[in-house]
């Protein structure tokens, strides 16, 4: 009998819950904006990412994820698009 490996709890937690709790996340080209991440509930846009240059696709998420933690728990939201 195999022993079944535990599916691992996602590394971006807090993108995970926001996406549970009907928010939206939209990552690419989000006009004018060449590549960018937007993270937002029924209400708010949460966090707004422009992705550096050089930056992974990995390293955006981790970014995404960090701001929404911030967004989430002490209400500080991070526009990087519209200043």
């Amino acid at each position: 009998m195999s022993k079944k490996t535990p599916i691992p709890d996602t590394p971006w937690s807090n993108i995970q819950e926001l996406i549970d709790n009907g928010g939206d996340v939209s990552i690419g080209d989000i006009p004018p904006i060449r590549s960018a991440a937007v993270a937002a509930d029924e209400n708010n846009i949460l966090a707004a990412l422009l992705r550096r240059d050089g930056e992974s696709l990995i390293d955006l998420l981790n970014r995404l994820d960090a701001a929404l933690e911030s967004a989430l728990t002490r209400e500080i939201y991070t526009d990087e698009i519209n200043g």
